[in-house]
């Protein structure tokens, strides 16, 4: 920069009094460009002009200062500035990205199976397949006076839920999304207000693109209400009464921010759409889609880089920030990060309806609260108490997990995310919770091959709900209307053996035999005297001895097996054609039928996730494609061995030993797949993100396919080269230290 220096300015948001710094950092780059000079806008925490005016000199002065920007001038930067100064410049220069699963262990400890007689179980299943209803029966909650967890017919649990029943009084840790993930999500909500305002769509659609992103997992009407613009289109069929949500005179400051933030997003629109449409010349091509893509794109960018825009962001996010004063929080504490952002919420009480109330704030969907709501800032909610049922005899030691369930978007999901495989890895029992009345979807299917081709089939259990409504003339009782249920599932596992070999079939046949449970009215307090009730009742009695039955697997027996490396590259040629061939179609570079092109915001909302340190968009998985690619090939390849060192074993004793190695190279694979598709590829994810003008969609899916995809994931061949050679000696590694594991061998 030589010497020029970046300097400070003070902001005031209409409406607050609060003061906040605006600068650009010398120290930090934006993530999605790999430039420097981040915007930074802090608050703060201060209504005093003149004292604001003081901490802008000081900033100014720090900006000036370039022998105190490195970390280790920290505490010189101190003895001089102000600590608000000093901890805003140096935030995110310290490092590291925070462990959300460690900052709840620090809270409430979750007791495992290997120290204690607790059992972990994981609940999957598809969105409106009822494993959150599942969940509260679990728990005991009560469905009409409680309703906690939160339910809804639609998409309702997109964080974390982790459930510790246990005695004494009942806790509570919450943490939340990092400021810059929620500020991103924010900014592509008001990038779609500005498009939908350019297009004359009405004032509510316009307003509901700013409230909801469009993958639905931020739905700021939660924190913001809908707006002044009244739209009765979102969803919710839960509650709890018992919530104060008397905040009128914050709702209509909100209201008032939100009226100007649609008007500036009006002007931006205008401002920016018919001169771009016309410097564009956009009459030259004749692909309308092209012309609409090349619009769209190139009103994105600029928008993002204009100050009305981003005063339109700041604005929002102080009304998000608003929501974590204390006038507005339930009893708590809450912690926060050195700049002011929420990082934690922590409580314990030994009154349950008072519990109840409070934590709801922070995990209901709750219409009728909607502008007092902290659910979509959260992403993860652990609770501990004395959560029981009441019809088991004992009181049984569980850790339940709940999650967001499979195919929460409109596209079904075939892969199962990188986080979501983490979770099966730590946990005991995996609840699959089925739909009985359509089973065995694409989502679940999913599931199934993760768990088996993962080694971890001997976790999962069948939950098959609404069980109820499983009717016809042809299932006069509740015998055959799980043989009609089981009927399904047996076509599904016939497709998963031809898929992935006879012991993923065996596997998953043996655990549909044993490990099953057919339940109906979940939904509704359960009536012990009833017939269906004393059915229900006695089917998820089945289900605590099933989770609790679950133990540590049996060694495997002296026979090992022997594998070539000249099947491996097999395997390995297979899992890379069928990873391109999957990613080709979605980047509009080959037409795959049943595949369809992505929407070029969402490839460039990838390539932006990436740059920002992440590893997916929506249902856009990379890292997983690829592990679940591999995974899957080498677990056929595992079932193969070309020899056994020893007597031939038992089917028994060899899908234990398959099951053993294929259990550790699923977590060795996910580290490969990370880092040649994620962190050696980081530039080549920044230069994709940072293509703009005429066909950057297509010099972006180009690029992200060529420098990345096919740089991470060579498909080998008979002419040898380097990337080729390196990306089979990799998984030949992994594969090698696995197979040994076990005393195997690869040769």
């Amino acid at each position: 920069m030589g010497d020029n220096f970046y300097t400070a300015s003070l902001s005031r948001t209409q409406g607050r009094n609060t003061w906040a710094v605006i600068f650009r950092h010398p120290k930090r780059t934006d993530p999605t460009t790999g430039k420097e000079g981040l915007r930074v806008r802090q608050s703060l925490k201060t209504d005093n002009e003149q004292e604001a005016a003081t901490f802008r000199d000081q900033m100014n002065a720090l900006l000036a200062s370039p022998q105190l920007w490195d970390l280790g001038a920290r505490e010189q930067a101190l003895g001089l500035f102000d600590p608000r100064i000093v901890d805003i410049f140096f935030y995110k220069l310290e490092g590291g990205e925070t462990d959300f699963l460690a900052l709840r262990d620090g809270v409430i400890a979750l007791p495992s199976s290997q120290t204690s007689d607790y059992r972990r179980a994981l609940f999957l299943g598809t969105t409106g397949a009822g494993k959150t209803t599942l969940l509260r029966q679990l728990m005991g909650t009560d469905p009409l006076k409680e309703r906690f967890p939160s339910t809804s017919t639609a998409k309702t649990t997109v964080h974390e839920t982790e459930v510790i029943l246990q005695e004494g009084p009942y806790c509570a840790v919450v943490t939340f999304f990092p400021m810059e993930d929620v500020r991103e999500h924010l900014k592509e909500c008001v990038s779609a207000a500005v498009l939908a305002a350019y297009r004359n769509e009405s004032d509510s659609d316009q307003m509901r693109r700013l409230l909801t992103h469009v993958n639905q997992r931020f739905r700021f009407n939660y924190v913001l209400g809908n707006g002044p613009v009244k739209d009765t289109s979102d969803f919710d069929d839960d509650g709890n009464g018992d919530i104060d949500a008397e905040c009128g005179d914050l709702l209509k400051r909100t209201n008032d921010v939100l009226s100007s933030a649609l008007v500036s997003v009006k002007e931006i629109a205008a401002r920016y759409g018919e001169s771009l449409r016309t410097e564009l010349n956009a009459a030259d091509e004749k692909d309308q889609r092209v012309i609409d893509e090349l619009f769209e794109e190139e009103l994105d960018n600029r928008t993002r880089d204009d100050e009305a825009f981003q005063q339109v962001v700041d604005a929002v996010m102080d009304e998000i920030e608003e929501r974590f004063a204390p006038a507005f929080l339930p009893d708590g504490k809450l912690q926060k990060t050195k700049v002011g952002w929420p990082l934690t919420w922590t409580w314990e009480t030994g009154d349950r309806d008072a519990f109840i109330a409070s934590i709801s704030r922070f995990a209901s969907n709750y219409a009728p609260l909607f502008g007092t709501l902290l659910t979509p800032l959260v992403n993860g909610v652990r609770v501990s108490g004395p959560f029981y049922p009441a019809w088991p005899n004992d009181k049984p030691k569980l850790v339940l997990l709940d999650g967001e369930g499979l195919g929460h978007t409109p596209r079904s999901m075939s892969t199962i995310s990188t986080t979501l495989s983490k979770r099966i890895d730590m946990v005991d029992a995996v609840i699959l919770v089925d739909n009985a009345t359509q089973p065995m979807l694409a989502a679940p299917v999913a599931a199934m091959k993760e768990l088996v081709s993962s080694g971890n089939s001997a976790k999962l259990i069948f939950a098959f709900t609404h069980f109820d409504k499983v009717s016809g003339d042809n299932l006069p009782n509740p015998s055959a209307r799980a043989q009609h249920v089981l009927a399904s599932a047996e076509n599904v596992l016939s497709a998963i053996g031809e898929d992935l070999g006879p012991f993923a079939e065996r596997a998953l046949r043996a655990r549909l035999k044993t490990s099953r449970v057919f339940l109906a009215d979940l939904d509704q307090k359960l009536d012990v005297e009833s017939k269906d009730g004393k059915r229900t009742a006695s089917e998820l009695g089945k289900l605590l001895e099933m989770i609790d039955g679950i133990v540590e697997r049996p060694k495997p027996i002296d026979s090992r097996p022997i594998y070539d490396r000249m099947n491996l590259v097999l395997a390995v040629e297979r899992a890379a054609e069928s990873f391109h061939n999957g990613w080709r179609p979605r980047l509009g570079l080959s037409v795959k039928q049943g595949m369809e092109k992505e929407h070029w915001t969402r490839i460039k909302a990838l390539s932006r996730r990436f740059a920002m340190g992440s590893d997916e968009y929506d249902t856009l998985r990379p890292v997983a494609d690829l592990k679940q690619q591999l995974q899957q090939r080498l677990y056929v390849l595992l079932q193969n061995p070309v020899a056994w060192n020893g007597p031939e074993p038992t089917d028994d004793d060899k899908q234990h030993i398959f099951d053993a190695i294929a259990e550790d190279l699923s977590r060795r694979l996910l580290e490969l797949a990370s880092r040649r598709v994620k962190s050696e590829r980081l530039s080549d994810w920044r230069s994709a993100y940072d293509e703009s003008g005429p066909r950057s969609t297509f010099r972006r899916a180009k690029l992200i396919a060529e420098r990345v995809y096919d740089l991470a994931a060579p498909v080998p061949d008979v002419t040898p080269s380097p990337d080729r050679n390196a990306f089979l000696q990799d998984v030949a590694a992994v594969t090698r230290e696995s197979v040994e594991l076990v005393g195997a061998t690869l040769r």
